[in-house]
């Protein structure tokens, strides 16, 4: 067995132990951090993996919470049903969108996802009468349950987000370390030497791109159904930069570093909130003195300067 498996597995196993551990606020925030890493590895593997700098994943996200509340809230759709929808919401969108902006690149591509993202925002807002706009709407209780589990106790919450984030973390360890991941890695490395070599760029960053909305609308399926609420404000364009902060934080091309950057941004907020009402000029402090001696991320420089083997 391979040593960035174990690794995996040793995470996933700590983070099994921890719920019995933590006092029950931070097993909450933690809950919380898993869901939110499940959605940065999505970004990770389209910005980290493959190089796309993208601002339009909220649009992804946001369309896989639309897709499981509103089936649940308007349809009475079951809980897995309205999962298998909110995953084929989000790869279809990821789709359109994604052959469509990746007829850019660079700054315009970039400006393009924004693009997306807004008006998927404000279709949200727009169609107020089913998605209640930024006030959003609350999840049934009744409703949030799989095979007798209810979702909204703590602790099926938060086992919940661990299965989940478990499997996005298998899953994209398996592609970074397969053919299709290293291609995405060439394409990163030198877009050019890549077509050079025979490599379809544009079909496989389709591919990376699709797979990481794809991934991103399990996010926001996740959060709607653990923490039973819906609303605008999840499509808007912080949701597509904070994903990016927790990638470049922890680090990029790294698989934990998405966990490691959504931990720090969350607590880092927590903590500055305890100490001052302007906490948001603490933590940006402390984010910009963190780009700036740590530019690789936490395990990012760990990697490059001790362990190299880190995934």
């Amino acid at each position: 067995m391979d040593r960035a498996l174990v690794l995996h597995l040793g995470v996933i196993a700590a983070l099994a132990l921890a719920y019995a551990v933590l006092p029950a606020y931070h097993a909450g925030n933690l809950a919380r951090i898993m869901v939110l890493a499940i959605y940065a590895m999505a970004y990770n593997l389209a910005f980290g993996y493959t190089g796309l700098l993208s601002l339009g994943h909220a649009l992804f996200f946001g369309a896989g919470m639309y897709g499981l509340s509103l089936s649940m809230q308007h349809l009475g759709t079951p809980v897995l049903p309205a999962f298998a929808i909110a995953l084929i919401s989000a790869a279809i969108v990821t789709a359109v969108v994604g052959a469509l902006a990746l007829r850019t690149k660079g700054v315009a591509f970039m400006i393009v996802t924004l693009m997306f993202a807004q008006a998927g925002y404000l279709t949200a807002l727009y169609f107020s009468t089913w998605t209640r706009g930024e006030e959003g709407f609350v999840l049934p209780q009744a409703m949030r349950q799989i095979a007798g589990i209810d979702l909204t106790t703590a602790m099926g919450r938060y086992y919940a987000a661990l299965v989940l984030f478990a499997a996005t973390l298998l899953l994209i360890g398996h592609i970074v370390r397969s053919p299709f991941g290293r291609s995405l890695v060439a394409i990163r490395e030198n877009e050019a030497r890549a077509t050079m070599l025979g490599y379809d760029v544009q079909r496989l960053k389709w591919q990376a791109l699709v797979i990481s909305g794809t991934i991103s609308g399990l996010a926001g399926a996740t959060f709607a159904l653990l923490f039973g609420y819906a609303g605008a404000g999840f499509a808007a364009v912080p949701y597509s930069i904070l994903p990016l902060l927790y990638v470049l934080l922890g680090g990029a091309g790294t698989t934990l570093g998405p966990l490691v950057g959504a931990a720090f941004m969350i607590y880092l907020f927590d903590l500055s909130s305890d100490i001052t009402d302007a906490y948001m000029l603490i933590a940006g402090v402390v984010l910009v003195l963190l780009t700036m001696f740590l530019p690789q991320g936490i395990l990012g420089t760990l990697r490059a300067r001790s362990v190299r083997w880190l995934p």
